[in-house]
């Protein structure tokens, strides 16, 4: 059964030898973004700030904000990213986190070795990767692409190769920054499928989006976020 609790999670960025005058005018520039502030003479800048937040199966919760409003670190937070620095937070159930899909793609290595490293990084077996393998493979197009470095892939290709690993696990919690979009027109149809039958499957979907028709189509709750902090539900 999939469950995520939040109880007063705070996640603070330490920043070391920045000057706290040009810090200060930083963030002072910036509409949203973390709160400045000092921990035991260290400058530090609060990202998240007294979360609380509860999650149950057929949650599907839409995160909405202007850029800086904390809603890319809430979700690294839910993925196990970053620790918080106070608070407690509890997960159970496996997460599918598509925050950036092409993340960790090594340029040197054919795309069957980035399978192979991609779901080594998820927590797959090897026997598992290797029984997943020739799907992901045919799902993505490329042919005997798949033998090659990915550093002689087009962008399309590679988003095509990152699509697949990173849906091809059927996951209790999934995390996204955005709906996915491959860039890929011959492609698109059955990632749409793809990526819908994913979202229908799983327990809890946690979405942030700057879309309103998105957050409307696909989320049964939402949070709004100003300044690392929950301002409306």
């Amino acid at each position: 059964m999939a469950h995520i609790s939040l109880k007063n999670v705070s996640v603070n960025f330490p920043i070391y030898g920045a000057g706290a005058n040009s810090l200060k005018k930083t963030l002072a520039a910036s509409v949203t973004g973390g709160r400045f502030g000092k921990e035991t003479g260290v400058t530090v800048v609060q990202a998240l700030s007294d979360i609380t937040l509860e999650l149950k199966s057929g949650d599907r919760l839409g995160l909405v904000g202007h850029n800086g409003a904390g809603k890319s670190t809430l979700l690294r937070a839910l993925a196990g990213v970053y620790e918080p620095s106070s608070g407690e937070f509890s997960r159970t159930g496996t997460v599918s986190s598509l925050i950036d899909p092409s993340l960790g793609i090594e340029a040197d290595a054919t795309g069957v070795e980035n399978i192979m490293l991609r779901g080594l990084v998820m927590g797959l077996s090897k026997r598992e990767i290797d029984r997943m393998t020739p799907e992901i493979c045919e799902f993505s197009g490329l042919g005997e692409y798949v033998n090659m470095p990915v550093r002689t892939y087009s962008t399309g290709m590679m988003m095509r190769l990152a699509f697949s690993i990173s849906t091809s696990i059927q996951a209790d919690i999934l995390l996204m920054d955005e709906w996915l979009s491959v860039g890929d027109a011959a492609f698109t149809e059955k990632a749409e499928k793809r990526m819908r039958d994913v979202v229908s499957k799983s327990g809890i979907l946690v979405l942030a989006s700057h879309s309103p028709d998105l957050i409307a189509k696909e989320c049964n709750r939402v949070i709004h976020m100003e300044h690392g902090r929950i301002v409306e539900q």
